[in-house]
């Protein structure tokens, strides 16, 4: 589960694929093992009717700025009080994981260096996300699972990406 020197001063991975799939687990070791920061777009999406507007605000205020060698500033979002958080700043000079659903599309495929989709049985996926965020997500699978078939018919990330892990 290494990265590949692309050659470039600083990559920029994309870990995407459906909820429970894996990503967040996936992308958090080889965050440890590769030393790189980590973004799970879960901290991002401004509730539970916001993977689109997760999606967009990481490309337009992480991953552009950090692209142009600026520092990235992501407000996060408090899932307790359910309102946006406090503000995330990302340095130009790491290297940067972005993990999560809307985490590769037409847009911001053009700037990772690596593109990954993970890969799992739909039951399986729905399982894991149900042991993960046990009640708090049960109510709102269906509603979750709707945004991320409409976004994924648009951007077509499955095919975006360089390799597919089955996790």
């Amino acid at each position: 589960m290494s990265i590949a020197e692309s050659g470039t001063a600083r990559q920029l991975v994309l870990v995407d694929g459906r909820s429970g799939a894996g990503k967040t687990q996936w992308a958090s070791a080889l965050a440890r093992e590769s030393g790189f920061t980590l973004l799970s777009l879960d901290e991002v999406y401004p509730g539970w009717d916001g993977l689109d507007a997760g999606h967009w605000h990481t490309y337009q205020h992480g991953i552009v700025p950090w692209s142009e060698g600026r520092v990235a500033r992501l407000r996060m979002w408090d899932w307790a009080r359910s309102r946006p958080g406090g503000v995330r700043e990302i340095g130009p000079e790491v290297n940067l994981i972005i993990e999560g659903c809307g985490a590769l599309s037409t847009f911001t495929a053009l700037y990772a260096t690596t593109r990954l989709w993970v890969d799992a049985d739909d039951e399986v996926r729905k399982q894991r996300a149900l042991d993960r965020d046990g009640e708090q997500f049960a109510p709102h699978w269906l509603r979750w699972a709707l945004q991320e078939e409409r976004f994924y018919r648009i951007h077509q990330s499955r095919s975006l990406a360089d390799s597919i892990i089955t996790a």
